[in-house]
């Protein structure tokens, strides 16, 4: 009996993200495609696993992840935030394994060095805030639910979670200096997030294609508009595959 195989999707998350983060999505891409959030160890169907606090032991997880589950057919690589910075380092390595995406699709997230930053991180040291301080700066992100914030067993239970991947951003925030990957990049971030100005930055970093967009609303301005994220995404499956 013949095997039939999807294009596939593999999407990073945000940090404090997993592998639900990205459910808002699904139904709008579709079944045609095979639907594949990755997540982190720590979180999510991997509660029990230990968390990762440096950047090459995620990159190698996120990697392992997307090699497991390939199959076939062409596949697109999508990460928002904290997801795009590592998603950039992710298509390289498989790229040197000679099977790279058809698109690094990014979010939320300017690019790694722009104004001296990389993506959520910044010149702050948010895995070393103390509680108070790190509830401001989640508050100012946006994403977390203020129930979260304000309830004592749940901010306990995610705080370390959210300490994790800021410090993977936050040790070393511009490793990505000098990467070029071979695959194309298409950018998006929302109107008002604050350094949407710089998000031209990622055409540093791809020796193929570049495009970018911005999209009505705040930092995660893709939970709404899931439909126009769906049809952006689908659109290079079907200019590549046409190609």
């Amino acid at each position: 009996m013949k095997t039939t195989y999807k294009p596939q999707l593999f999407l990073l998350h945000f940090a404090g993200g997993n592998r639900y983060s990205f459910d808002f999505l699904k139904s709008y891409i579709g079944s045609e495609y095979e639907f594949h959030p990755i997540e982190l160890p720590g979180r999510g169907k991997r509660f029990g696993e230990e968390l990762l606090k440096t950047k090459d032991l995620v990159i190698q997880d996120y990697v392992n992840q997307i090699k497991n589950k390939r199959n076939r057919q062409p596949y697109v690589v999508y990460g928002h935030s904290m997801g795009a910075t590592l998603g950039l380092s992710v298509v390289k390595h498989l790229e040197d394994v000679s099977d790279a995406p058809l698109q690094l699709i990014v979010s939320g997230n300017p690019g790694p060095g722009a104004d001296g930053l990389s993506g959520e991180n910044g010149k702050k040291q948010r895995h070393l805030m103390n509680d108070e301080e790190l509830k401001e700066e989640l508050r100012m992100l946006g994403g977390v639910p203020e129930e979260v914030l304000q309830n004592k067993d749940l901010y306990e239970f995610f705080s370390p979670i959210m300490r994790a991947d800021f410090e993977v951003l936050e040790k070393d925030h511009f490793s990505e200096e000098g990467m070029v990957i071979n695959t194309s990049i298409h950018a998006l971030m929302g109107t008002k997030e604050e350094r949407n100005s710089k998000i031209e930055n990622w055409k540093n970093f791809t020796s193929s294609d570049f495009s970018y967009k911005l999209i009505e609303g705040g930092h995660f301005f893709i939970q709404d508009h899931p439909k126009e994220m769906a049809t952006t995404i689908k659109s290079f499956y079907k200019k590549e595959i046409i190609l």
